[in-house]
């Protein structure tokens, strides 16, 4: 049973990386309840040559809003799935670490409710760069063990 115990707290920081993956997933599913009828309510073309300035130009942006958040959730939170997984590897069990990555994790959350509830850019901003931050300092706590 020990072993277990052990094993578990080894991989601790993978929590808040299956979450935000967990998160994503979510926001797929709200990004489709609303994408999907708004499709259909405002017309907007199949066709490849239209599709893209229809859904520009066509869907409201309350409903691309949270396609657009659902995008970004596969640029930076990348980066942090990368480092959460190399500080699991290198045996980084430091309460800090641990905190860290929740706080990007959360923030990340905080960020798509944000931006796909209100989206005022300069606050968005805040909380993007909070997060960024919070992921330099898990990026350098990594180097700092490799190195």
């Amino acid at each position: 049973m020990a072993s277990v115990a052990v094993g578990l707290d080894r991989t601790r920081l993978l929590k808040p990386l299956i979450v935000l993956a967990g998160w994503t997933f979510i926001q797929e599913a709200w990004m489709y309840a609303t994408r999907l009828p708004a499709i259909s309510k405002y017309n907007v073309s199949s066709d490849q040559e239209k599709i893209v300035d229809e859904m520009k130009t066509k869907i409201p942006i309350e409903v691309r809003r949270i396609a657009d958040n659902y995008n970004h959730l596969h640029e930076q939170p990348t980066v942090f799935y990368s480092v959460a997984i190399a500080l699991t590897l290198l045996g980084d069990n430091h309460e800090f670490t641990y905190l860290a990555a929740w706080g990007y994790t959360g923030l990340r959350i905080v960020h798509s409710l944000f931006q796909s509830l209100v989206n005022k850019v300069f606050t968005r901003f805040y909380i993007f760069a909070s997060s960024s931050i919070v992921l330099a300092g898990l990026t350098g706590r990594a180097a700092a063990l490799l190195f």
